[in-house]
Formats: C-alpha cells, sequence, structure tokens
C-alpha cells in the first residue's frame, strides 16, 4: 500500500461546480451552468474498486450543486451502500427543483439509493439567492423517509460572531428547526473565491491557512472532480487504484 495513503478513509465526488445560488461567500467563485459534471458509472465503479483495497469510512457527493445530475449521484450512493462504506453524506442546497412532484421523486430517490445522511445547506448567503420554499419542502420529503437531514449553514467569522449575517441565519436556522431539522456543526468561512472578493473586510489582514487542507503526506480522503480528475490522472481513461498506487505528495495539487 501507498505508505501516503496509509490512512485513507475517505471518498469525495465533486458532481458538479454548476449551481443553483450565486453565494457571495463561496470558496470557488461564481458557479456557473453547464460544464463537466460526473459520470456515475464510472464514479460507482471507482467506488467499489478502492473499497476493494482500502477501508473506507465515508464517502460524500456536493458541488457546486449535485442534485442537478441526480442520477448519478443515486449511482454514487448505491455503490457505497453496496460496499459497506457505513457513512454516505450528501451536501446540497436543495434547490435543484421547484416542482413538488419533482422534489417528492428525488428526496425518495436519494433515500432508495442509500445515502444516509443529507447536509442542507442553508444560511444568510444561499438564501439571498435561492428560494427557501423548494428547499423546505425538499428537507421535509426528505424527513419523511427516515434519512438523517441536517442544516449545515456557513458561519461569517465564527459561529459566536454577532454580525448580521449570522443573525439572519440564526433565523433560517430556527425556521427549519421547527419542522425537526436541527443543525449541524457548519463550517467557518474561509477567505477564498467570492468571500474575499464581497466579505473582504470581515477578515484580517495577511496569511491564512485553509484547516479544511489535507497533508500531501498523509491523505486521508480522496477528492474526484467532474471530470473524472484525480492527482493529475483521471478515472475515466484510467486505473483508479494505479493512480492511488502511484500517488506522491508532488501530484497533491494536480
Amino acid at each position: 500500500m501507498n505508505q501516503y495513503l496509509r490512512n485513507l478513509g475517505r471518498i469525495e465526488f465533486v458532481v458538479t461546480l454548476a449551481c443553483t445560488g450565486r453565494c457571495k461567500h463561496c470558496s470557488e467563485g461564481d458557479h456557473r451552468s453547464g460544464g463537466a459534471h460526473i459520470d456515475g458509472g464510472a464514479a460507482a465503479e471507482a467506488v467499489r474498486k478502492i473499497c476493494g483495497e482500502y477501508q473506507i469510512k465515508s464517502l460524500m457527493t456536493f458541488g457546486g450543486e449535485p442534485l442537478l445530475y441526480p442520477e448519478d449521484v443515486f449511482k454514487i450512493h448505491r455503490a457505497a451502500s453496496e460496499a459497506g462504506i457505513p457513512k454516505r453524506q450528501i451536501i446540497t442546497n436543495g434547490f435543484f427543483s421547484s416542482d413538488q412532484k419533482r422534489i417528492a421523486e428525488v428526496a425518495e430517490k436519494l433515500a432508495e439509493s442509500g445515502a444516509n445522511a443529507v447536509l442542507l445547506s442553508v444560511d444568510a448567503f444561499h438564501q439571498e439567492t435561492i428560494p427557501i420554499g423548494p428547499v423546505k419542502a425538499f428537507a421535509e420529503e426528505v424527513l419523511s423517509r427516515g434519512v438523517n437531514i441536517r442544516t449545515q449553514p456557513a458561519w461569517l467569522v465564527s459561529k459566536e460572531d454577532g454580525n448580521a449575517y449570522n443573525l439572519k441565519t440564526r433565523e433560517i436556522l430556527a425556521n427549519f428547526s421547527e419542522i425537526g431539522i436541527f443543525p449541524a456543526s457548519g463550517n467557518v468561512i474561509f477567505p477564498e473565491g467570492n468571500a474575499l472578493k464581497y466579505l473582504g473586510e470581515y477578515f484580517e489582514k495577511g496569511e491564512y491557512v485553509n484547516p479544511y487542507r489535507e497533508d500531501p503526506t498523509d491523505v486521508r480522503t480522496v477528492s474526484i472532480a467532474p471530470d473524472g480528475g484525480l492527482f493529475g490522472e483521471n478515472i475515466y481513461t484510467g486505473d483508479i487504484l494505479a493512480t492511488l498506487r502511484e500517488y506522491s505528495p508532488e501530484k497533491f495539487t494536480e
């Protein structure tokens, strides 16, 4: 086994960078529609192969907005469930359709696919451009199917800070708590992309160390891009196990 991946226990898929929101706190910058999205069949095969070699404890699908391509998401979570990965998460802003029938259908298939933890991105930033009605409808559909669902807010400066954005976020979270969907810890916004562009006044000057960055000499999570990219290789055209065997820290940012 590759010494740099000795503690590998998590797989992530960035399903797409396209998004239904235009959030000013987004570290990725402005998401636009279109572009590459993950191939669910190839992703599912990658899950099966990795699980044959590593003890994978968790898997996550996110974006952009992953449920713009729900069938691919279902394939990934079904493969993860069949491979015995215990934690199977999706982060979604919950807004992929305004049609109640379609919302219910996606929630049903998501539950059937084996996704067992839904983190719903709702806060002052998402709700500037995303209507809360369809999001709440989706949340209620997921909850009714027995899937663990929690809100996953983005906090500005810190969870405890009393800025106007955080105050608005607390109001939105209370709205979901009323229907039995309670907040997870969320995350503190990192000054990058749109966050630095639109919220720069809230950050102190100087260097920031990204707390979410992996140690390239002890990789615990592999994150596969919408175009299938991983460590300078591609799961569509190459053998993912060979990619993992040949990984070195120099390839981490490729």
